[in-house]
Order: structure tokens, then C-alpha cells, then sequence
């Protein structure tokens, strides 16, 4: 997820990955410390960071829009994490990665911008100032630093279920750390395409069925902002390497674009 933009190409920005892609020696620290204590980021007006926000760029063929605007954003996926190896190195807005601060990637929010991040497994927040882009693996929506990760409780699993949303200094968000269990609660479901048609979504759908990827498909038909769509999703799935194996089933089928649905 270390990455740094080469704002002298014409038409595009080249990133590099890092943790984002299988990276041999990550991890946490030979020693790890008490991180307890270490406090969530705090939401300050800041401005668009000089590097890191071009309006596109590209990575392994695949391209990325940045938002204009972070208001009101909100989502849900799955989060993981990255450490030593990259501890010291350029992220992309020009600052050094620290993993003992509360920090995280994102692929398309401004740089910088305040999340809040809850783990959907335990119901624990913390509060992370993204300075990176990334994550660029395939079903992974933020790449946390190693304080942040270890204050949610998903050092070991290496992975959560998570919800993000944008916070400013003006709706500042109260941080609970303390474990829910609420284990067991969690579906995820892979939504291989979205169609105004409903014949589109039927082809789909018939094609995964023909495909017997071994989940059950279903159709959805809803309204959002005036218009009628049909999502065709796979599942439910009950655990994250379940989704990377549908994941990868999906783009052998040449279906690259498919999004990871986290309900509770």
C-alpha cells in the first residue's frame, strides 16, 4: 500500500503496490508494545493533501476515481492491515507510514480524511486519519495501520468485517472499545452486477447458476434515487476466505467488478 505518485506521466498516475498484494516479511514488530493508550486521530480542517489526490489513477489495470467529497460517506466491507515493512516508507500524500499512529488507506476518499471504523465482529471503533491509497487487493476497503488494527482486535485474523464513516471536527464521533459479542451475526454476500434491465440481471444469474460455483444467486429488485435496479448477489457467505474463494471463481468468469456486501 506504500505508494507514490509520478505526477510527470501525461495521462495517468502510476502507484505501486505494497501490502495490498501478498508481501513476504509484513507483520507486526519482533517486540510489540502496549497500544492501548495510543489515542484515535483527531478531526481538524485540513487541506487536500499536495500529493496523493489526482482526480484518477491506475494500478494493475485497474482504474480509480477520488472523490470530490467525503460528506457523508459511508461504507461496509472488509479491512486489513499493514506493519513493519512498510514502517518509515513514503505513503502516497508524501508522509512517512507510521504504524504506531492511527492511520489508514483508502482507494478513492481525499487525502486526508477522518474515519471512523467499527469492527463489525466485536463493535469496537477507532477513529483513523487516511493518508494512503490502498488497499489494492481484490474485496478490501481499507488497509488500517497496526495500532489501529490492534485496537479493533483483528491483529491475529488479519481481517474484519468493518463500517466507515467520515467524521469532521464538527460531528466528532464518540469511540467505544469495549468487545460486543456479536459472533455468528455477520453474512457476507458478493454482488456480481447491477442492472436497469431485468433481463441483463436474469443472463447474469443464469450464467452463475450454469456456473454451480456452489452459493446459492438471488435477485434484488430496488429503487434508489429514483430508478429501478436489479442486483444479482451471491451468498450468504459466513466467513472472509469464503468471499476470497467466490472472489476469485468470479473473475476466472471474467466478472472483475463484483462488490462485497457486509450485513449484520
Amino acid at each position: 500500500m506504500i505508494i507514490r505518485l509520478l505526477w510527470f506521466l501525461p495521462l495517468a498516475v502510476l502507484l505501486a503496490a505494497c501490502a495490498h498484494q501478498p508481501v513476504t516479511g509484513d507483520g507486526p514488530p519482533p517486540r510489540a508494545p502496549d497500544l492501548s493508550a495510543v489515542p484515535d486521530a483527531v478531526p481538524r480542517h485540513e487541506p487536500r493533501s499536495r500529493y496523493g489526490n489526482p482526480p484518477s489513477y491506475e494500478v494493475f489495470g485497474q482504474r480509480y476515481y477520488v472523490l470530490d467529497s467525503a460528506e457523508n460517506f459511508t461504507e461496509r466491507g472488509i479491512a486489513s492491515w499493514y506493519g513493519s515493512k512498510f514502517h518509515g516508507r513514503r505513503t502516497s500524500s508524501g508522509e512517512p507510514y507510521d504504524m504506531y499512529a492511527m492511520t489508514a488507506a483508502h482507494r478513492q476518499l481525499p487525502l486526508p480524511t477522518y474515519v471512523e471504523v467499527t469492527n463489525l465482529n466485536n463493535g469496537r471503533k477507532v477513529v483513523v486519519r487516511v493518508n494512503d491509497r490502498g488497499p489494492f487487493k481484490k474485496d478490501r476497503i481499507i488497509d488500517l495501520s497496526y495500532a489501529a488494527a490492534s485496537r479493533l482486535g483483528m491483529l491475529e485474523s488479519g481481517t474484519a468485517p468493518v463500517e466507515l464513516r467520515v467524521v469532521t471536527p464538527d460531528t466528532p464521533p464518540q469511540a467505544v472499545t469495549a468487545a460486543t459479542d456479536r459472533s455468528g451475526k455477520i453474512a457476507y454476500y458478493i454482488q456480481a452486477g447491477a442492472f436497469g434491465e431485468r433481463a441483463n440481471a436474469d443472463r447474469l444469474r443464469n450464467r452463475l447458476d450454469a456456473a454451480d460455483l456452489g452459493v446459492p444467486s438471488r435477485l434484488e429488485t430496488v429503487n434508489l434515487n429514483g430508478r429501478r435496479l436489479h442486483r444479482v448477489r451471491l451468498g450468504p457467505l459466513s466467513t472472509i476466505s469464503d468471499v476470497d474463494r467466490l472472489s476469485s471463481a468470479l473473475a476466472r468468469l471474467g466478472l472483475r467488478d463484483a462488490q462485497v456486501v457486509v450485513q449484520d
